[in-house]
C-alpha cells in the first residue's frame, strides 16, 4: 500500500463526521476530496511544525534570517515559537532600516558572514548582525508589513507597533519602508513601482552572472509581484494600525489608484494574464524572444491574494496554471513560469531553462496558490493543487527548496518558506471544511 493510502485509512472515518457537519456545503465530489486529503495534509502539517520550531533562518544552506522568507512561515511560527524571540527577529529588521526608509533582506550573525560575497554593511543597533539587500528585488518592505501584519494576528500583540526602534516607533518605520517605494521605485508615468528585471518574483537580473544588484547595466522594469505584494502591505497596515482619517486617506488612495493601474497597464486583457514586464529603460532579452507569451505563475497567485482577480478570473488562471504544468512536463502550479527563458537569456548559469526561477517548481508559492483557491471556495481545485506537493513532502522526508519538472528536489533541504505555506494552506482547508 502506497503512503497516501495508509495515511487515508487510518482516519477517514474520523473527518467524514467532521465535514458533515463542517462550515462549508460541500458537494458529494468535494466532500470526498478533501475526505482523502486531510489525514495526509495532518502528517505534513506536524513535519512544518517541526521544522519551524527549530530555527529563523530560510533552511540549511542559509546563515540569514531573510524577511521574503520569514513572512511566508510567520503563521506557523506563531504557533510553535516563543513570541518574544519572533519579537526580536522583527524588530532587528527595523535596526537595520536604512535612512532612506529601505528594508534590507536579511542579516546574519557576526564575524564570520555567510561565504556569499554580499556587500554587507551594519548597524550599531545590532551589532552582532551583519546585513544586506538584494537591490533588483523590490518586495523587502512590504514583505516585512505583511509579517508584521501576520505576528499581530496570531498573537495579538499590538504592542510591537509602539516600540522604540532608534527614536521611532515601529508604526513609524513601517510606513517610512512604504514611503521608500513611493520616493524611491516609483514610476510617475505608470503609478506603479518598479524593479529589475527578473523571471517573476525571482531576485537574480539577466544582465550578470550573480544579478542581485541594481548597477548602471540594470533594465528596470514594472512587474506584478511587486505591485501586488504593495496592495496587500497596505491592505494590512490599513487593517492593524490606528492612524488618523488623513492619514488612513492617503493610502486608501494610493492602494486604489495602484490597483486601477495595475488593470491598466499590466493585465493583458485579450490573453487573460499579466505582462511580464513593462520595461522603463528597453528590455534586455533579444527581439526574437516573445515575453508576452509567459505566464508568471507567482505574481499571478500574489495578485490573487491582492484582490486584483474576480472569482471567475481566479479560476481562469488556475486552469491555465495546470494547462502550463502538462505542457512543462512538471510536477504541480509551483511551476513558476512558463514557457520558460531560453538558455543564455540570464548570465547566471543557474537560470537555465527550468531552473531555480527559471521554470523550477516552487511549492513557497503554489502552496500559496493552493490557499487562495481555498479562500474563494475553490475546494476541489485546492485539493487537487495541494495534493502533489503534500505527497512530495512525504516521499521526501522534508521541505526542499524547489524542484525539477520531473520532481527531483533541490535547494536546501529544510526550506522554512515551503513548510510554511504548506502549513498555512493546510490550516485554512481545515478552518474552512470543518468546526
Amino acid at each position: 500500500m502506497n503512503i497516501r493510502g495508509a495515511v487515508v485509512l487510518c482516519f477517514v472515518s474520523l473527518f467524514s463526521f467532521e465535514i458533515a457537519y463542517g462550515q462549508l456545503s460541500l458537494s458529494a465530489d468535494a466532500a470526498k476530496k478533501v475526505e482523502a486529503i486531510m489525514p495526509l495534509a495532518d502528517s505534513v502539517k506536524h513535519m512544518a511544525e517541526r521544522l519551524i520550531k527549530s530555527g529563523f533562518t530560510a533552511g540549511d544552506g542559509y546563515g540569514e534570517v531573510w524577511i521574503r522568507d520569514l513572512n511566508t512561515f510567520m503563521n506557523v511560527a506563531c504557533k510553535v515559537n516563543d513570541k518574544a524571540a519572533i519579537r526580536k527577529h522583527l524588530l532587528t529588521f527595523f535596526q537595520f532600516q536604512q535612512p532612506d526608509g529601505g528594508i534590507l533582506d536579511g542579516y546574519v550573525p557576526n564575524p564570520k558572514g555567510s561565504g556569499v560575497p554580499y556587500n554587507y554593511y551594519h548597524s550599531k543597533l545590532a551589532p552582532e548582525y551583519a546585513g544586506h539587500k538584494n537591490t533588483v528585488e523590490t518586495d523587502q518592505e512590504t514583505s516585512l508589513v505583511q509579517a508584521v501584519a501576520k505576528y499581530i494576528r496570531s498573537t495579538g500583540d499590538k504592542s510591537i507597533l509602539q516600540d522604540t526602534v532608534a527614536s521611532g516607533t515601529v508604526q513609524k518605520h513601517l510606513e517610512e519602508a512604504m514611503q521608500f517605494l513611493l520616493k524611491h521605485r516609483f514610476s510617475e508615468k505608470y503609478g506603479l513601482i518598479w524593479g529589475a528585471t527578473t523571471a517573476d518574483w525571482g531576485d537574480v537580473q539577466p544582465e550578470h552572472s550573480w544579478g542581485v544588484e541594481i548597477d548602471a547595466d540594470t533594465h528596470k522594469a514594472i512587474d506584478i509581484y511587486d505591485n501586488a505584494m504593495f496592495v496587500i502591505a497596505i491592505n494590512d497596515y490599513l487593517g492593524f494600525t490606528s492612524v488618523s482619517g488623513k492619514e488612513r486617506k492617503y493610502w486608501s488612495d494610493v492602494r486604489g489608484k495602484l490597483k486601477t493601474n495595475i488593470r491598466k497597464h499590466l493585465w493583458d486583457k485579450s490573453r487573460q494574464k499579466f505582462v511580464p514586464h513593462i520595461y522603463l529603460n528597453g528590455s534586455p532579452f533579444p527581439a526574437s524572444l516573445d515575453e508576452s507569451a509567459i505566464y508568471y505563475h507567482g505574481g499571478t497567485t500574489i495578485a490573487i491574494e491582492a484582490g486584483l482577480l474576480s472569482k471567475a478570473e481566479v479560476k481562469a488562471a488556475y486552469l491555465k496554471m495546470q494547462e502550463n504544468v502538462k505542457a512543462a512536463n512538471a510536477a504541480t502550479i509551483g511551476l513558476t513560469i512558463y514557457p520558460v527563458y531560453p538558455a543564455g537569456t540570464f548570465k547566471n548559469k543557474g537560470m537555465g531553462p527550468y531552473s531555480y526561477q527559471n521554470g523550477g517548481d516552487w511549492t513557497w508559492f503554489g502552496g500559496r496558490t493552493v490557499s487562495e483557491l481555498i479562500r474563494y471556495d475553490l475546494i476541489p481545485e485546492a485539493c487537487e493543487a495541494l495534493e502533489p506537493m503534500l505527497l512530495r513532502v512525504i516521499k521526501n522526508k522534508g521541505f526542499y527548496e524547489w524542484y525539477t519538472p520531473d520532481n527531483r528536489p533541490q535547494g536546501s533541504s529544510s526550506f522554512r518558506g515551503e513548510a510554511g505555506v504548506l502549513w498555512t494552506a493546510i490550516t485554512a482547508m481545515q478552518a474552512k471544511t470543518k468546526k
